[in-house]
């Protein structure tokens, strides 16, 4: 494996590049790591992901695969090794891909509409608390650390924007949507998350991206 090509194309302050560098550390992965610049954007980018123009990029062995979600299930197929990430029964793999996705489309639209502004930001904070909320019901039925059981797994991963992300945004936009009395369980799973040993190796600096996120949505 340490022969093959295995390339990301990410940006320090993506979640989404950020959950593809941590499914490649949890699984021991080795990887060649290309910052981008999203202000000028390499002329490999624009080849490998013509159609977004966005990281993260994955390229294995000269194939590319993009979107962060697709790139991890393809990580976890093709290297089957522990830990796995997608559980191998197929209607739990099937459950634990819809939550994934819950995570990436519903609630993060949610968060998108927030940082755009305007008259619709009151109602995306609500919209924001109740996708949460199913969240906070999905931990506790599960009554495990993590949404992948008693160790980090694919939904984990993918809502590694709430874990961390989140409350910076939080305090950059003065708004509350995730707090420790309203969502007990999810709070401490942030707590958890955030504090596994090989997360921490992926984390991007708090001072740096609360700039970075008040320079860009700071007006908001």
């Amino acid at each position: 494996m340490s022969e093959e090509e295995i390339k990301v194309f990410g940006l320090w302050g993506s979640p989404f590049s950020k959950r593809i560098e941590l499914a490649l550390k949890l699984k021991g992965i080795p990887y060649e790591y290309i910052e981008e610049d999203i202000t000028n954007k390499s002329d490999l980018l624009l080849k490998y992901n013509p159609i977004h123009k966005k990281v993260p990029v994955f390229v294995h062995n000269g194939k590319v695969i993009v979107e962060s979600v697709i790139i991890l299930q393809y990580i976890d197929e093709t290297w089957n090794r522990e830990p796995k990430l997608l559980p191998q029964d197929p209607y739990d793999k099937a459950t634990t891909l819809f939550w994934a996705n819950f995570v990436n489309a519903k609630f993060i639209q949610s968060i998108s509409t927030i940082l755009t502004g305007g008259e619709n930001k009151e109602k995306a904070v609500e919209e924001a608390r109740g996708l949460l909320q199913f969240l906070e019901n999905e931990l506790i039925d599960k009554k495990k650390k993590f949404f992948g059981g008693d160790e980090i797994g694919f939904v984990d991963i993918v809502a590694n924007f709430i874990s961390y992300w989140l409350s910076i945004l939080q305090d950059v936009l003065k708004v509350e949507i995730l707090s420790k009395d309203k969502f007990p369980v999810i709070f401490q799973w942030t707590h958890d998350f955030v504090n596994h040993i090989v997360v921490q190796e992926t984390l991007p600096p708090k001072d740096k991206l609360f700039a970075y996120l008040q320079a860009r949505f700071g007006s908001n």
